[in-house]
């Protein structure tokens, strides 16, 4: 039962949050639904903000009096981190991986630098029960595995608001609402630093003239107790962030990079204000003022950055709509949450819509532009039994399709968790740097208090100023971010491309390629029966014998079948369609009865002898894969040879010639015959061949090679691949490949095209070249600016201008990795 307190008359209103009366002169306020609240004191004022800006707002309507206790401030969404151990709510969020092991994507609120990110990394990473956690830097996402039988997630969370951060499942709105939140607050904090900034140099320009033309006591007093109130909010309001991050840094003892800085900002205030005080001595608001402008300014050009390289996450995860048309058994039209779609269902896709899930068409032939799935830029022909993946748009016509896969099963989701993965794994260069990063800290403190004794023992007057330079100069914001802005820039680039990145150490991998393996079938070849001629025996052109076979079989399910009904236009349409299971089809084309299938089949039709096929010499040399031939008849006789074979890659040599320029060896190791093997391999114009392999075989072709020094990137299709997938530095596999090769290789190419390793190889080799320049420039700057700032020839204003532009040098290098995303 609630307790009654009566209220003073004077105090019109109680604390909206708990009830109690608000004291005299409390001016603690929080606007919810559209009004301003009255509040008693800063704990319900700051719940009170925390339950809004969570959008929870309903707590207060539904509620059935104020809270009291300490447990009730904070509702149980917030509050109850338990919540998200509840089978039904992990459904929408948490996959199942390898045996007991769960998988889930979150996003954490309150990283601002690579630091917080290695210390998350550090913390969650040793909790017993989790098997990993990487956190994306530029979307600040985080991919999780845990044993639930071991540790819970609620658990996991609970660690992670420890450490001051917080965690909650991944949702693309939820997101983009979070950015503009943290846009928004660094944009008032900047604001807040460049006004105060102004005014401060502005009264130390007139005290600086003082000092030469003369200037009173009482007014040079009055200007330091101004330049300290105008500095008080940049430094305790716009740089709160740091003074926060150094203070979780120390106390959880991994000194940050917001050490140094919370150290040369507090540093300078402090010791300012007591100059002030005392009315004797140097000020150096300024300095403190100035830097803390820059530095917040590189960190907001440096999130803008951060936001637009990671938008290709974004963009994925949100690319499929809200509603889809689903379609009962009466053919009619509902509008449903993608979420309720089922394997089974069956959907209309409208011209201009996009696809809710991956399936098959059932009825209507158009085009659909998978630009943003695979790259590749043209839109694709798309008829009745044909695959579709969700997130395409179709363009031309209406289609039926029956959904296949659904949900994180999808095509689409599968290519986020990869790019996730990618993007927050950690080449062996990335890992380097951060430990270099950490050392670095610690190793400034240390020179800091070198130099700081140095100077206090000849020249007191000075210590105190250089000391400040240094630890401003020296604030290892580029170093850190030297490594993920190109990683991310480069995988984002990669991917609109059709190269998808699936493993963090990719990159610098293939950068350092020496040898590029490939398969046949399915890599250097299509890996599927195509027609690749027409032989007319009658009066017939070739185009009209395509038709008339597509349009006999059209709807096959028969592999040679697809493969005749793709090469064709569909201007002709066939009735009475007749199947005969392993020997064709028959039916009425505009009158007239026509069959498709084995010669025997075909030569019935008209009740002659069978018609033998022409001797092919590329077949008896047995120098070409496979060849079928595929006979069309009518009632008059045999019309045409349709010949369908499995041909090379239309890419396929000019990618050999150039993988080869960039100084690579190509090599074909295949498991078909050597003959076969060998004019594929002359064809695509590689010189080192070997066919009749096993799986053991190849794998151990690529570790002998390995042994011999070779990095060795691998290109392959099929599940006998995976093993030497997995064995090779880089592994690469097709996008029409299995699902089994393309987990375990390192890089998809999604549009199934050989032109996109060339490019992917130019790419790394360009992001490793970038992370070395920003590397080799953040260790250059600080070698070259710390003796300068320890002999005091940069004061701490010039030392806040080199680091911030320092950083934004990095972050603008690692951009120009985004060029080639046309």
């Amino acid at each position: 039962m609630a307790v009654t307190h009566p209220l003073p008359q004077e105090v019109a209103e109680p604390c909206y949050h708990c009830g109690l009366p608000v004291p005299d002169g409390a001016h603690y306020r929080v606007t919810i639904e559209d009004r301003e609240r009255p509040m008693c004191c800063p704990g319900c004022q700051a719940v009170a903000r925390a339950i809004v800006e969570a959008g929870l707002t309903d707590f207060y309507r539904h509620r059935n009096a104020p809270s009291r206790r300490i447990e009730e401030l904070v509702p149980a969404s917030l509050g109850k981190l338990e919540l998200y151990d509840r089978p039904e709510l992990q459904e929408g969020f948490v996959r199942q991986g390898e045996g007991p092991i769960r998988e889930a994507a979150l996003i954490l609120e309150g990283i601002t630098c690579a630091a917080c990110v290695w210390l998350n990394e550090r913390h969650v990473g040793t909790l017993p029960g989790v098997v990993e956690f990487r956190v994306n830097y530029s979307t600040h996402r985080a991919q999780l595995k845990w044993d639930p039988e071991r540790i819970r997630l609620s658990e996991i969370l609970a660690a992670i608001t420890a450490i001051g951060y917080r965690a909650h499942p991944f949702d693309p709105d939820r997101q983009e609402a979070i950015h503009r939140r943290e846009r928004a607050l660094a944009l008032r904090r900047l604001a807040v630093a460049a006004l105060g900034a102004m005014q401060v140099m502005m009264l130390a320009t007139a005290m600086y003239f003082g000092d030469h033309y003369g200037m009173e006591p009482e007014l040079r007093h009055f200007m330091r107790w101004t330049s300290l109130l105008i500095a008080f909010p940049v430094v305790f309001y716009s740089g709160g962030s740091f003074f926060k991050g150094a203070w979780r840094d120390l106390r959880l003892g991994r000194p940050g990079m917001d050490v140094p800085v919370a150290l040369a900002i507090g540093g300078a205030f402090v010791a300012s204000a007591w100059h002030t005080w005392q009315g004797a001595g140097e000020i150096y608001f300024d300095s403190a003022t100035m830097f803390t402008f820059f530095l917040l300014t590189g960190r907001y050009l440096e999130m803008g950055a951060r936001h637009r390289a990671g938008q290709l996450s974004e963009e994925l995860a949100r690319v499929l709509p809200a509603t889809a048309l689903r379609l009962d058994e009466g053919d009619r039209e509902e509008p449903v949450p993608i979420g309720a779609l089922t394997p089974g269902d069956r959907i209309l896709v409208r011209p201009g819509e996009t696809v809710s899930a991956d399936g098959r068409v059932l009825e209507g032939e158009s085009s659909l532009d998978e630009s943003l799935l695979t790259g590749e830029s043209l839109p694709v022909a798309k008829g009745v039994g044909m695959e579709v993946i969700g997130g395409a748009v179709n363009v031309e016509s209406p289609l039926v399709i029956r959904v296949e896969r659904v949900g994180a099963e999808t095509v689409l989701s599968s290519i986020v968790r990869l790019l996730d993965r990618a993007q927050s794994e950690k080449p062996a260069i990335a890992r380097l740097a951060d430990r270099v990063a950490g050392y670095f800290v610690v190793g400034v403190l240390m020179v800091t208090a070198g130099v700081g004794a140095w100077w206090w023992s000849r020249a007191p007057e000075s210590a105190f100023e250089i000391v400040l330079s240094v630890l401003v100069v020296t604030c290892p914001c580029a170093l850190s971010l030297a490594t993920p802005a190109a990683i991310t820039a480069a995988t984002a680039a990669l991917t609109r491309l059709g190269v998808l990145t699936t493993r963090g150490h990719a990159l610098e991998s293939l950068a350092r390629a020496t040898h590029v393996i490939f398969d046949k079938t399915g890599t250097l070849t299509y890996g599927r029966l195509r027609l690749t001629r027409v032989e007319p025996t009658r009066e017939l052109t070739e185009d009209h014998c395509r038709e008339l076979a597509a349009a006999l079989e059209r709807g096959s399910e028969h592999p040679l079948g697809r493969a005749v009904a793709l090469n064709a236009a569909g201007r002709l349409r066939a009735e009475d369609i007749r199947n005969h299971p392993g020997r064709g089809v028959e039916g009425l084309v505009d009158g007239r009865r026509y069959r498709i299938g084995k010669p025997e089949f075909v030569a019935e039709l008209k009740d002659a002898a069978m018609v033998e096929p022409p001797r092919d010499p590329m077949v008896t040399s047995m120098v070409t894969p496979m060849v079928t031939r595929v006979a069309l008849g009518d009632e008059q006789g045999l019309l045409a040879w349709l010949v369908l074979a499995d041909s090379l890659r239309e890419d396929a040599a000019a990618s050999v010639a150039a993988l080869q320029a960039k100084g690579l060896e190509v090599q074909l190791l295949s498991g078909d015959r050597p003959e076969v093997v060998a004019h594929m391999a002359a064809q695509a114009g590689i010189h080192r061949v070997e066919g009749g392999l096993l799986p053991q075989d190849k794998l151990e072709r690529v570790k002998a090679l390995q042994a011999q020094g070779a990095v060795v990137a691998m290109v392959g299709d099929g599940i006998n691949d995976a093993p030497v997938l997995a064995a090779a530095q880089v592994s690469l596999a097709m996008g029409s490949g299995t699902q089994l090769a393309q987990t375990a290789a390192d890089m998809v190419l999604l549009a199934d095209r050989l032109d996109y390793l060339v490019r992917g190889v130019e790419m790394a080799r360009r992001t490793l070249a970038i992370i070395r320049q920003n590397l080799i420039w953040a260790v250059s700057y600080n070698l070259l600016a710390l003796p300068l700032a320890a002999t005091g020839v940069i004061a701490p204003w010039m030392a806040a201008i080199g680091m911030s532009l320092s950083s934004l040098l990095v972050v603008a290098n690692a951009l120009r990795l985004k060029e080639t995303d046309s």
